[in-house]
């Protein structure tokens, strides 16, 4: 039978400052193939633009294939906004 992996990551994101990308590689090795696909969902950050660039920047470094899915951007703060209405 074919194995899935969803696997959820908080607060910490992608190649922190002297990474050997452990935690990376050990998501790809759970594919069992020789070139995975893996898919990035940004909700967490509101799909911060900054946030997908460094999936990118990191993942095609390694021996796969990235990919994306964004769901919504985040909106303004109406409630601590310092707008005179």
């Amino acid at each position: 039978p074919l194995k899935k992996h969803i696997v959820a990551i908080g607060g910490g994101g992608f190649g922190g400052i002297n990474s050997s990308y452990l935690i990376e590689k050990y998501i790809l090795n759970l594919s069992g193939k020789s070139f995975p696909r893996v898919c990035f969902l940004p909700t967490a950050t509101g799909d911060d633009d900054t946030y997908i660039v460094r999936f990118y920047s990191i993942f095609t470094r390694l021996n796969c294939k990235p990919s994306h899915i964004e769901f919504f951007k985040r909106t303004t703060d109406i409630q601590n906004s310092h707008h005179n209405f």
